[in-house]
């Protein structure tokens, strides 16, 4: 007899409700954790407690151990299951470990950056979270165990490509097999509605739970510098915590469960499906936060306008004006004449043709890819992955991102730079730009498909035309796809594995 799952029940139903998050840091154990779960399992309307993982770029406990630990006395978990570290094959066994310990709740994202690594983002990052939570699905298509998939999206961006793009990949999660939506981290109720507003307006039933940290003076100082990544605090919101501390006996506690219980009734009557609680361990103050939420909910509107805390000039995507669209390259127009979707029909069949023949030739074959990359280095940044998709990125090359991020940026990027290499700008900031350029920004919501890593260092032009490549027009299954990188023989080794269990199921 199956077990109930509470959070897919609670949405299903339409039930406003909890879930509380569960830091699993290195300086954590297992056992106080599973110990604070057994608080939060006595307030009503909690669902599970959220085991984090990789948070703010840092190992800890893993969340797989102490979600099991905790499910055992009572308390429903959702995992955090990150790309960080992991191939294709280490996700395939974690999902499989999960489904041996009757875990349904996966909260799929790709993770923050390890702090100090050194590793290649090719090595790091296998998948990006959209490829994550297709793999999730497509895995529980083949074993019919009910994963129930939750993802991320951060309505608090507030340059017009960091907002944009969010809400565009939220729509690829969605599509990708996502069950519903967890925010990130903001205090400001007008993104809260934007994000609702833009979900409504594209008939996007999908449930949202909206972030709630119980904010200290620290973490506040920290989230206006943008750490950890995708957490924001305006410079008013930090002064008031800082006024709230001077002015309070308690260290400002009072306040800040006060302002955590306004975000609940905000989001209450906001219309999101329930609210994810961080930030503290102790079950009477979450208690009481729900509480007083339930107290202060008719006067949800009076409250959203005071809790409006924002950067200024930020922008919104419903009441700011659209920037201008930049003018294309001329490399941008050379690009869509070379693109390999653009051949006309006519040519099409010579092309593959001699391209077959030049493949037939390993010293031709070699050849041509050099041709290739001598020009696709320097004007794209092209690193030979063998799975091109230029066309699909506004010819901005994904394996430029320090995540190799396929379809489209993570939540760590502040007014548009990158997470991991702050003083540089985020790739996908030109993407997006150079999409509006060309109209084009709805074709940035295609899947791209993870590419097909044995295919690295050899020609893009001949694994399009030979339909070697994975591609939105006929992506190879992620549980299929070989996590070897040839001609490692030791590397050819590790995919055996794979193989094995996909047929074994």
């Amino acid at each position: 007899m199956a077990v109930p799952n509470p959070v897919r029940e609670a949405l299903t139903s339409g039930r406003f409700s909890y879930m509380v998050e569960l830091v699993a840091g290195a300086k954590s154990t297992e056992e106080h954790l599973v110990e604070i779960a057994a608080g939060f399992m006595q307030i009503p309307g909690v669902l599970a407690g959220s085991v984090t993982s990789f948070a703010g770029g840092s190992a800890g406990l893993d969340p797989v151990h102490v979600g099991a630990a905790m499910q055992a006395s009572g308390l429903t978990s959702n995992i955090h299951l990150t790309c960080v570290g992991r191939d294709r094959l280490n996700i395939r066994n974690a999902l499989q470990e999960l489904q041996r310990l009757g875990i349904e709740n996966v909260f799929a994202i790709t993770g923050d950056f390890p702090k100090g690594s050194k590793e290649p983002a090719d090595v790091l990052y296998d998948l990006d979270s959209v490829q994550l939570v297709e793999f999730i699905r497509e895995v529980r298509e083949q074993t019919g165990f009910p994963f129930y998939i939750s993802v991320a999206v951060s309505p608090f961006k507030y340059t017009e490509p960091d907002c944009a793009y969010q809400y565009l990949k939220l729509e690829k999660k969605i599509a990708a097999g996502a069950d519903y939506a967890i925010t990130q981290l903001g205090y400001d109720s007008r993104k809260m509605r934007e994000l609702r507003r833009y979900m409504d307006e594209r008939g996007l039933r999908t449930p949202v739970f909206g972030n709630v940290y119980v904010l200290p003076l620290g973490a506040a100082k920290r989230f206006h510098k943008g750490e950890p990544p995708g957490c924001f605090a305006s410079k008013e919101l930090v002064e008031q915590i800082q006024a709230e501390v001077d002015a309070s006996t308690d260290k400002g506690m009072a306040a800040r469960l006060e302002r955590a219980a306004k975000m609940v009734a905000i989001q209450r009557g906001l219309g999101f499906a329930g609210s994810y609680i961080g930030g503290d361990h102790h079950a009477d103050r979450i208690r009481w936060i729900i509480e007083r939420s339930e107290v202060l909910a008719p006067k949800w509107e009076e409250l959203a306008a005071e809790l409006e805390y924002a950067p200024k000039g930020g922008f919104y995507f419903f009441e700011s004006p659209k920037s201008e669209p930049q003018k294309q390259t001329f490399w941008n127009h050379v690009a869509d004449i070379v693109e390999p979707a653009n051949t006309p029909r006519a040519l099409r069949s010579v092309i593959t043709g001699t391209l077959r023949l030049i493949d037939k030739s390993p010293t031709a074959a070699a050849a041509l890819e050099s041709l290739e990359l001598a020009f696709k280095q320097p004007v794209f940044g092209c690193q030979a992955c063998g799975n091109c998709v230029l066309g699909l990125m506004e010819y901005v090359c994904p394996m430029t991102c320090p995540k190799n991020l396929r379809n489209g940026p993570c939540g760590g990027t502040h007014d548009g730079q990158c997470e991991v290499i702050p003083e540089r700008k985020c790739i996908w900031v030109e993407v997006y730009n150079r999409a509006k350029a060309a109209d084009r920004v709805d074709d940035l919501k295609t899947y791209i498909p993870q590419r097909d890593r044995s295919l690295k260092g050899t020609s893009s032009y001949i694994n399009y035309f030979l339909d070697r490549d994975s591609r939105p027009e006929h992506p190879q299954p992620l549980i299929q796809i070989d996590v070897a990188t040839p001609p490692k023989p030791a590397a050819k080794a590790e995919a055996q594995p794979e193989e094995k269990l996909v047929k074994s199921n």
